[in-house]
């Protein structure tokens, strides 16, 4: 064999085999991107952000938090308790890694609408102390970043909490032994919880028609009911938005103010407070007693006490 043409082969060889090399790597990169590209399909991606109106940043971006008491009709072991309701609402920067209340500046902070809502009354003897937390993006894109809830009464007290990450990452302690200590994830959709913030932002926004939701963590620890989404009919009118679950026998309604910044005057909510044969259909109520914007984190000495009377809750 001459010299050339042992050249040619061991140069041939050698160029098929970087070939191989090279097929082989675009072969592997393509899967690479394909796994990528399945991993991006996999994590929703928020819709474009709404730009916020100049009416919506002089009422919401003054460093005060909307205070709103009610008066509240409790339906709870068959029978109705009085007792108070407030509402907070308050824009503040939220952390999305550690999903808290931001201490510091940071480009990647989101600006939430957040409802602090709070219900107390009374049971016989023992008091009820209910709250429940949701930090909704101003934005309006994507779903509540996170809501919480606790329940406090003389018997023991129970916590919920959904982050809101890859999935709903779900995280339960009650002092019932069925329920006990839970963590589990849940595929998103919508927060009934986020409902009270979206509404403020954009009612038009609100879903209609036909979906799935999951209740309030209120209404699901109270009833022992599983955290997850049930079927439902929601229907928005002029100053009215209605929730009705079909599998639960449970309706919402909630009537605002039409008009900017679509304060909640009341709402109400029906549904079997009491199990067995003896169950009766009862409906929980809350109507507007006042309503004050101020710094209630700095209102705190004994002579702000008086402050309550405002909101007409002493």
């Amino acid at each position: 064999m001459s010299r050339s043409v042992h050249t040619f082969r061991l140069s041939f060889n050698l160029l098929m085999g970087l070939l191989v090399v090279f097929l082989g790597c675009s072969e592997e990169n393509k899967n690479r991107a394909v796994e990528v590209s399945d991993s991006a399909e996999k994590t929703t991606t928020p819709s474009d952000p709404v730009e916020l109106s100049e009416a919506f940043k002089t009422y919401w971006y003054t460093g005060l938090a909307e205070l709103t008491s009610y008066r509240l009709e409790q339906a709870r072991y068959g029978e109705i308790r009085e007792g108070h309701a407030v509402l907070i609402y308050v824009t503040e920067d939220f952390n999305p890694v550690k999903q808290v209340k931001a201490d510091y500046s940071k480009p990647e902070n989101i600006s939430v609408l957040k409802l602090n809502a709070t219900k107390n009354f009374n049971t016989g003897i023992y008091p009820y102390s209910i709250m429940q937390s949701t930090f909704y993006p101003v934005s309006n894109n994507q779903h509540a970043l996170k809501v919480s809830s606790s329940i406090q009464e003389w018997c023991g007290q129970v916590y919920t909490q959904i982050n809101n990450r890859d999935d709903y990452e779900v995280m339960s302690h009650s002092y019932f032994e069925p329920e006990a200590d839970q963590e589990f994830s849940l595929d998103k959709s919508i927060l009934e919880n986020e409902i009270w913030t979206q509404l403020r932002i954009d009612p038009q926004s609100l879903p209609q028609g036909e979906i799935e939701l999951i209740p309030s963590l209120e209404f699901l620890r109270l009833k022992h009911l599983p955290v997850k989404a049930y079927k439902a009919q929601a229907t928005l009118n002029e100053g009215q938005y209605e929730i009705n679950y079909d599998d639960i026998s449970r309706s919402l309604t909630i009537i605002f103010n039409d008009q900017f910044p679509y304060n909640i005057l009341e709402w109400e909510e029906s549904f079997y407070s009491s199990e067995g044969p003896d169950a009766k259909r009862m409906t929980t109520r809350a109507v507007k007693l006042s309503e004050m914007k101020a710094p209630y984190w700095q209102q705190n000495k004994n002579s702000d006490v008086i402050l309550r009377d405002s909101l007409m809750l002493r």
